[in-house]
């Protein structure tokens, strides 16, 4: 008895030690991150992957120049300017600027390319080549930020509203996370913008009225020039941005095993040794990458449903499959049921013949109410067709027409009225009857006396 219940405690704890043993699906890690404002983004699909405020109204402070740069960039790309185009600052380029601010420490008369006030406004995040640049653009600093604006409204913006083109605190002068990633995403696509927001170091030529600059990129995810321990693996650009009004601001991708993340962090603390924006945006690129990836919810093989089939005496039936693999970026914890399937037919009955790989209809993938992927459904197999079934169709399909069927309404109507005619309108006179014929002029005779 004894050796029995030892035996089964044994056991018992043996049971117990495998199930603590067993691998666990991963749960999803919680974060929060220490801003006033967050947003993380899968470029593949633009899934937001962690979100805090992210569509509330915000100060950009610098990273308005994201805005700035890329109307810049664009005007290039339409030849209204070249890159290599000498620009000569105007007396009215410094007007409204913080003598304290942000500056390359260029002067009215003096000229420099617009390449290398990109640089200059990207990299050190000089104010007053804002100015100079927007009245390059558009003329006069207030047309270009009404072009701002329209440009802003165009990518989708929601709520952003600019009133200078450097970030300058300005309290109607504000966006949010989720606006700032549509700027940037739009800004990404350029390849000088990128090359210029991935520059660590840059010395800009001597000029008119200047020796040459020595420029060290203010992105300490990139570099270290200026404060240590921030460097992370896979960052690119994107900008930097600070007031006491808007907190430590930055904008940033990142991009590892194929994926690009996007991340945006807004109203950050930080001094002259520590910079909560730095170290909050790699926390979640951290967790982006770790919680998330690319995994296959669909398989080409997989055969979805049958869908009905008319005109085949072959077959009544015809079944779907994916026209490809289907990825999706999801968390790593999802489960095949978390997911929803929706499948949309282009007919609800599919008419033969039917050929292996015709499309039949579409299969869209969500999760948490978001679509996350899509893909055709082919059918599996020929269908062949009945000639006579087909036929009969085709009359009917030929009756069913709107044409023919006014044709047909018409002629109907006619034949009625030509038979209610004949019927009821017609002379009614007997056949073969005559009327009596007249020859010649008969007048009366009377009896003579």
């Amino acid at each position: 008895m004894k050796i029995r219940r030892i035996v089964s405690v044994f056991l018992l704890c043996v049971l117990m030690t495998g199930l603590l043993l067993t691998p666990q699906a991963a749960a999803l890690e919680s974060i929060d991150a220490k801003a006033t404002a967050a947003l993380l983004v899968d470029l593949d699909g633009d899934l937001i992957l962690y979100g805090k405020n992210e569509n509330e109204k915000r100060y950009p402070a610098s990273i308005t120049k994201v805005m700035t740069a890329l109307l810049v960039l664009e005007a290039v790309d339409e030849g209204k300017l070249s890159l290599t185009q000498e620009i000569t600052a105007k007396e009215s380029s410094f007007k409204g600027l913080d003598p304290d601010g942000s500056s390359a420490g260029i002067v009215p008369g003096e000229s420099m390319s617009v390449e290398n006030m990109l640089y200059c406004m990207l990299l050190v995040s000089a104010n007053e080549t804002c100015n100079i640049l927007a009245e390059a653009v558009d003329g006069d600093v207030a047309s270009f930020v009404d072009h701002m604006n329209r440009r802003a409204e165009e990518l989708g913006c929601k709520n952003t509203h600019f009133v200078n083109p450097n970030g300058l605190h300005n309290p109607d002068h504000y966006t949010t996370a989720w606006d700032i990633f549509l700027i940037a995403k739009a800004a990404m696509k350029n390849e000088t913008f990128m090359k210029i927001c991935n520059t660590i170091a840059y010395e800009v030529p001597a000029t008119n009225k200047s020796e040459a600059r020595e420029l060290h990129t203010t992105n300490s995810l990139i570099s270290n020039w200026r404060i240590l321990g921030y460097l992370y693996d896979g960052a690119s650009g994107i900008k930097t941005g600070t007031t006491d009004e808007a907190g430590h601001c930055l904008v940033s991708s990142a991009s590892r095993s194929g994926r690009t993340l996007v991340c945006v962090v807004l109203g950050c603390e930080g001094d002259d040794t520590h910079v909560e924006s730095f170290s909050e945006t790699a926390r979640l690129y951290d967790y982006g990458f770790k919680n998330f990836s690319t995994q296959v919810i669909l398989e080409k093989n997989e055969m979805i449903q049958e869908v009905p089939v008319a005109l085949s005496k072959e077959s009544s039936a015809v079944v779907v499959h994916p026209a490809n693999d289907v990825t999706a970026i999801l968390p790593n914890d999802v489960k095949p049921e978390d997911l929803e399937r929706t499948v949309t037919l282009t007919r609800d009955t599919a008419l033969a013949p039917i050929a292996a790989g015709d499309v039949l209809g579409k299969i869209t993938i969500s999760y948490n109410g978001r679509e996350c992927a899509s893909a055709d459904l082919l059918a599996q197999y020929d269908v062949s067709a009945s000639r006579f079934l087909t036929v009969k169709y085709q009359i009917i399909q030929f009756f069913h027409k709107t044409l023919v069927q006014v044709v047909l309404a018409i002629v109907i109507l006619l034949a009625a009225a030509i038979f209610i005619w004949f019927k009821f309108f017609r002379p009614n006179r007997r056949y073969g009857a005559r009327r009596p014929q007249y020859k010649g002029r008969r007048s009366y005779r009377g009896h003579r006396r």
